[in-house]
């Protein structure tokens, strides 16, 4: 496609609660994995920007970390970064769990529930308080009520903060082509910013470190809480083509240490076995995997983590 006066491009901020579904979202406009997608909440820390095309429009999303009431520095460093990539967007996409919002109402809803309710009231505040217009979309609508989505999208409508509403299934695609199209409309004239080819901009150490961090939880997100980290500490290519990654994955207590290696080693042999099928298949060259757990308690003020991730430490 040549590069025309007609060629549109910016940047789609998606903010939302944790698990509203923004990486499946970001992963269904772009047509590949690029947030890493896991069961844990907050697992997005810093915005990695999808790249979606749409005829001669190219939407570059920023997919922001969950924004929610910080408690300690890597959470107000997150929701900092998280305001950051809306406020420089050309346009803002308010991403609301529909099922999850429905169910806070009522007796069935469960606690997390009722806390993505309450971060979603902290985003409304957020926006009256700056003035700023944004797209409301209702996510997960699947098997729901048409009235009661209606019901649902007239009372948040009326708080005035929102200049239209979409609602979608990120997850079956259900309704996203249009709000791709109402995105790429929203994106000013001019060069696009990214080859067309390209996904994301995210450095390749950092997109490595995530994909890690991912197969973590998939598989001891039950024992787990959220509190490990994984750093790439070297990445070297190869005279044969092949790259060698070395990395490091932090926990904060002794106790959690054997959790991530497994007995005789299993879990850690598990996760750098998926960690390197799905980087091989990323770079498209063999890859040389290797993986250490070390306690670190103090892994959540590291400046290098955070550097890593392109969160302010001194929020």
């Amino acid at each position: 496609m040549t590069e025309t006066s007609q060629t549109r491009a910016g940047f789609a901020a998606i903010i939302g609660a944790p698990n509203a579904g923004k990486s499946t979202l970001v992963n269904r406009l772009t047509g590949s994995k690029v947030s890493i997608v896991t069961q844990k909440v907050q697992t997005t820390r810093f915005p990695v920007r999808g790249i979606a095309m749409e005829g001669e429009a190219q939407i570059v999303l920023v997919d922001t970390p969950g924004i929610f009431t910080p408690r300690r520095r890597l959470d107000r460093a997150m929701v900092a970064s998280a305001w950051g990539g809306a406020q420089d967007a050309d346009v803002v996409v308010h991403l609301v769990d529909a099922a999850s919002h429905i169910a806070s109402e009522g007796k069935e809803g469960q606690a997390a529930d009722r806390r993505s309710a309450e971060d979603t009231e902290t985003i409304i505040a957020n926006l009256k308080a700056t003035g700023t217009q944004v797209i409301l979309v209702l996510n997960k609508i699947d098997g729901m009520r048409r009235d009661t989505l209606l019901a649902l999208s007239q009372n948040l409508f009326e708080t005035g903060v929102y200049s239209e509403v979409f609602m979608i299934s990120a997850l079956s695609g259900d309704g996203v082509d249009d709000l791709k199209k109402r995105l790429a409309a929203a994106m000013p004239e001019g060069h696009w910013l990214y080859p067309e080819d390209q996904s994301a901009d995210v450095p390749i150490r950092v997109l490595a470190a995530e994909i890690t961090r991912e197969k973590v939880y998939l598989r001891v997100h039950e024992e787990l809480p959220y509190s490990a980290a994984v750093e790439t500490t070297a990445f070297d290519d190869k005279a044969d083509g092949s790259a060698r990654i070395e990395q490091t994955i932090y926990v904060e207590r002794e106790s959690q240490r054997p959790i991530v290696l497994g007995k005789g080693g299993q879990t850690l042999k598990w996760i750098g076995q998926k960690s390197r099928e799905e980087l091989t298949e990323l770079l498209d060259r063999p890859v040389h995997l290797f993986l250490t757990v070390k306690v670190d308690p103090k892994w959540q003020d590291s400046r290098a983590l955070y550097a890593q991730f392109g969160l302010e430490f001194d929020v």
